[in-house]
């Protein structure tokens, strides 16, 4: 049995220097656990005597708590030694958990991640910031260390399945990423049933227990249902179900009513043509254009934003309530908005015919896309018309519509602007989005692939100047002594990793591919021409795919570095503050400035800009997770069906197949190719037959049957057609 001594270990045993030996091995290897012999086999030692002499001092040291047995006869060194022995180095960083308990450590302190042992995870859950100490290289190939302490839990609620026996319950998690299931004593279930999906709280994980320990908060109804797996994504990642009822009340007393008296201090757009443009299912118009021709002839452009912040006061309830979710999400069937419906499709969604309060952004403009003037303020405006996408593009195409030349006036500025901001360095990213049809029941029963078309572009340009615009604004004016540009949120988007490019480069130089690395300039207009050539193929997704993940992620921060990806120096979000938290406090302060108020605290907005730009996340993740579910879900009738697929990754366990269809990816395992005895050749994105010499090939069209689906698992099992005839 194990000693649990502590004592300190007397002067003379570490004095000895063949205990000294014996103490380094375990200090130099601390997530290893040897027994006599294999210390001796370490130490180099072979014959039985010496063996024994090893096997005395172990247990001497363990008498002096200085190491601790971890199984039978297999001891560890005591944490608190190892830098006494070693030089260790502690770092913090993010825990990154795989399905396996093991552990990556993504961290600024280094340029590698930190690999974490199952066993040295130390209680740390995914997203958790934790302090590592980080062991000796020596020799290995990737940078090893141990969890310490937990300096920040990023996650205290967990969505799973609830699995209830006699005497206790355990909650086994949907995420891969959580690895360990919680134990729920039987007063804690909340009146779950077996088999339930329920929202469980973390509440303790005693340092000796295999299991955290959680109770019941919610119980969100049985697995498969659409809405109890909608409901469940969202809470997964940790934003709430409902508004409260304070909250909402506080909302409901806000009158959908423009007062003449708040008219009279805004600039005045409602006998200005005027008009929002949104998805057709949207009921959140949160920017619109107005257009009208100025005497000198150029075009006065008006980009008009919910003037949401005119509402939602600092400190109330709403405004806490947005802070905290930061966003809106779009699941597949939904929107969970950031405001209650009273203010985020009614008070201050843009609808026609209704007198609205704005923030705007206006330029003087002429027909080569020169800004003359430019003006910010809060406005008035009253759309003459809701238009979706579908039916601006239509008139892009030739039909005809209602106010259809100031619509084709709007396109060709926009065409110029945007074909201005390739020129000095933008890059063309691509972004697909399924649309799911639902049945009543919220089953998918058809899917198709949106394309951002030139409707899309049209709106996209003016608000990429508006928020280009308003930062540029901010940032340029300078103040004080140092000349320093005012506390603001920009939206930055850093340089890429030199040493990502390079991995990229090389990647689609086997495809056949080529960018040049040689400037930003060349890199820019390579990338652009790269994405052309692609269109269409089998390794469009992936390369795209790959492509943006090369790329640094934008977030929010006071520190402003510019945005690489659209190459301006000064960027924001000012555009969509019905759903976007940080547009908020760009209203804020931008009006804050135009009143020529004291500069705001930098540390308090960076806190902010933090906060945000980590809800941001979850809510992209909530919203992929919903469309992988639906991807899945539509597959669930189709086994036994062909489809048509292209092959969108190749691994050592067979090929990942995209059905061209719906986007949702499957694999066909190599084990189940029986025609030939596959091997992968890693280096050309390809496996091949030994005997025939068969080849299947990232980006290859090819014919796929279903074999299986778990929806629980997100997972797709295919067949190659020809080999189930």
């Amino acid at each position: 049995m194990s000693r649990s001594n502590k004592r300190s270990p007397k002067k003379r045993t570490l004095k000895n220097s063949f205990v000294k030996q014996i103490i380094e091995v375990f200090a130099h290897n601390p997530h290893t656990a040897y027994n006599y012999k294999q210390l001796s086999r370490v130490l180099g030692i072979g014959d039985k005597a010496s063996r024994e002499l090893v096997h005395d001092k172990m247990l001497q040291l363990e008498q002096d708590g200085v190491i601790v047995q971890q199984h039978r006869g297999k001891y560890k060194l005591r944490e608190e030694y190892i830098s006494d022995f070693v030089k260790t180095k502690e770092i913090e960083g993010v825990v990154d958990m795989k399905k396996t308990g093991k552990a990556y450590i993504i961290s600024k302190e280094s340029e590698e991640d930190i690999f974490i042992a199952a066993n040295d995870t130390n209680r740390a859950f995914n997203g958790d910031l934790v302090k590592v100490r980080i062991f000796p290289k020596r020799g290995r190939r990737k940078l090893e260390g141990q969890i310490t302490e937990i300096i920040e839990r990023k996650k205290s609620q967990f969505v799973g399945v609830i699995d209830i026996s006699k005497k206790f319950a355990f909650m086994i998690p949907d995420k891969e990423s959580m690895p360990f299931d919680f134990f729920i004593p039987l007063d804690s279930i909340n009146k779950a049933e077996n088999g339930d999906k329920v929202l469980v709280s973390l509440v303790d994980w005693p340092e000796h227990s295999r299991n955290p320990f959680g109770k019941v908060i919610k119980v969100l109804g049985r697995p498969g249902n659409h809405n109890v797996e909608m409901l469940s994504i969202v809470a997964d990642n940790d934003f709430s179900l409902s508004f409260s009822p304070r909250v909402e009340k506080e909302a409901s007393k806000i009158k959908n009513k423009v007062e003449k008296s708040e008219i009279a201090k805004r600039r005045d757009f409602r006998d200005v043509f005027t008009c929002t443009i949104d998805p057709f299912d949207a009921k959140d118009f949160d920017d619109a254009l107005s257009l009208r021709k100025l005497e000198n002839g150029n075009w006065e452009v008006g980009i008009h934003i919910a003037d949401v912040t005119h509402y939602v006061i600092p400190g109330s309830a709403l405004d806490k309530e947005a802070y905290d979710r930061a966003t809106s999400i779009y699941l597949v069937d939904r929107t969970i908005p950031m405001l209650p419906e009273q203010l985020s499709n009614l008070v201050c969604s843009l609808r026609p015919d209704e007198e609205k309060l704005t923030f705007s952004a206006v330029f003087d403009i002429d027909d080569k896309g020169k800004i003359h003037k430019q003006w910010f303020g809060r406005t008035v405006i009253k759309s003459d018309r809701r238009y979706t996408y579908e039916e601006v593009q239509a008139m892009i195409d030739g039909e005809e519509g209602d106010f259809k030349p100031e619509l084709m006036t709007l396109h060709n500025l926009s065409s110029t602007l945007r074909e201005e901001r390739f020129r000095l360095g933008s890059i063309n990213f691509k972004s697909e989005e399924i649309k799911f049809e639902l049945d009543e029941n919220g089953k998918p029963i058809s899917a198709t692939v949106k394309i951002q078309k030139e409707a899309n572009h049209l709106v996209e340009d003016f608000m990429l100047l508006a928020n280009k615009k308003v930062a540029e604004w901010v940032g340029m004016k300078k103040h004080g002594s140092k000349q320093k540009s005012k506390t603001f949120v920009y939206r930055i988007h850093d340089v890429p990793n030199q040493e990502k490019l390079q991995q990229f480069s090389e990647f689609i130089n086997k495809l056949g591919y080529r960018i040049s690395l040689s400037s930003r300039k060349s890199l820019v207009h390579s990338m652009n021409r790269l994405f052309e050539d692609i269109a269409g193929k089998g390794e469009e997704r992936m390369i795209e795919t790959i492509s943006v993940r090369t790329m640094a992620k934008a977030v929010y921060s006071t520190q402003n570095i510019g945005h690489y990806g659209l190459s301006f120096k000064y960027y924001t979000h000012f555009t969509s503050p019905i759903r976007r938290y940080p547009d908020m406090m760009v209203h804020r302060l931008l009006q804050r400035y135009l009143d020529g108020k004291q500069e705001a605290n930098a540390e308090e907005y960076e806190e902010y800009c933090e906060h945000t730009s980590e809800m941001e996340k979850k809510a992209a993740q909530a919203e992929r997770e919903s469309v992988k579910y639906k991807q899945i879900e539509f597959m669930l009738d189709k086994i036994g069906q062909e489809f048509e697929g292209k092959i969108s990754g190749v691994s050592k366990w067979g090929l990942f197949v995209e059905i061209t269809e719906v986007k949702s990816e499957g694999l066909v395992a190599i084990q189940g190719m029986a025609d030939d005895y596959y091997y992968l050749d890693e280096e050309n994105y390809r496996i091949v037959g030994r005997r025939f010499g068969n080849e299947y090939q990232l980006g290859d069209s090819i014919k796929v049957v279903v074999k299986n689906v778990d929806l629980h698992k997100r997972q797709m099992d295919l067949q190659l057609a020809d080999m189930e005839k």
